[in-house]
């Protein structure tokens, strides 16, 4: 009766664990040939009273001759620094994802790149992703375009008051290359989702990125619209999210080979 049991009982582990291993495999992404695929378009939109802009003064900081040359700097050195850009009530720099989608279009292959430049960060809002199994290098890179000053890119992954460091790199002269491919490696599904760059030589510089688990995303311009094409038919929940003006989130069904249409507002907070 004991051997009967104890039999009973390890087949039901050995059983779980073979579960729970598909549903590992099940949650990564396949790429793949979409055919007759269909489209969300939409806009996003920002309603209530813009934050305004943080006065950086640039006096306060190392390099300030040479920062005080970054085109929006104004007199005394002072730098507005605008995180939430909203033209015409459309919001820019807006990431539009879908969270979850099995299979679909393939990956970008190019680089994501950060430039450091006249003491600042571009792009401002990018995505990120985990570095792919053999991958080593190409995948996120970060250059100093700036001449006789020293940057120190700093990566994190933000969670709430929460950051975890993914890297930390100088890069002292103009035309410096760090290439953090290897840091992305650490990124977990459940746990990472902010990702936040900054100088620690410059601490106003910053810019922000989503961790993005599949390729369907796309970043709102000027004009606050979106395109994410090639999604198989299907229901998905799609979410519009900047890193400082919120989120919002909606379920849409797309028909193949049609065009589905889904306007975002996201509200002050």
């Amino acid at each position: 009766m004991k051997k009967t049991l104890i039999a009973v009982l390890i087949g039901a582990l050995v059983t779980a664990g073979a579960t729970g291993t598909a549903l590992a495999k099940k949650a990564s992404y396949a790429e793949g040939d979409v055919k007759d695929g269909g489209k969300i378009t939409g806009t996003i939109s920002f309603k209530g009273t813009v934050p305004v802009p943080i006065m950086e003064d640039l006096n306060k900081g190392k390099n300030v001759e040479f920062c005080a040359t970054h085109p929006d700097t104004k007199e005394g050195n002072i730098r507005p620094r605008q995180k939430v850009i909203v033209n015409d009530g459309m919001l820019k720099d807006a990431v539009v994802y879908i969270k979850k989608i099995e299979s679909g279009k393939a990956w970008k292959t190019e680089t994501i790149n950060y430039d450091m430049k006249n003491c600042d960060i571009f792009p401002k809002v990018s995505i990120v992703r985990k570095t792919p199994k053999g991958m080593k290098k190409g995948l996120v890179t970060i250059t100093n375009q700036d001449k006789d000053v020293l940057h120190n890119p700093h990566g994190y992954s933000v969670v709430g008051a929460s950051r975890k460091t993914l890297f930390n790199k100088p890069l002292p002269s103009q035309g410096a290359v760090a290439d953090v491919t290897k840091n992305m490696k650490r990124f977990k599904m459940k746990k990472d989702r902010h990702f936040f760059l900054q100088c620690d030589q410059h601490n106003f510089m910053e810019a922000d990125g989503l961790i993005v688990w599949n390729p369907y995303y796309n970043i709102t311009g000027n004009d606050g619209k979106f395109v994410l094409d090639q999604v198989p038919a299907g229901k998905y929940k799609v979410t519009a999210w900047h890193p400082y003006a919120g989120e919002s989130t909606q379920e849409i069904e797309v028909t193949a080979g049609k065009a589905a249409n889904a306007n975002f507002e996201i509200a002050s907070k």
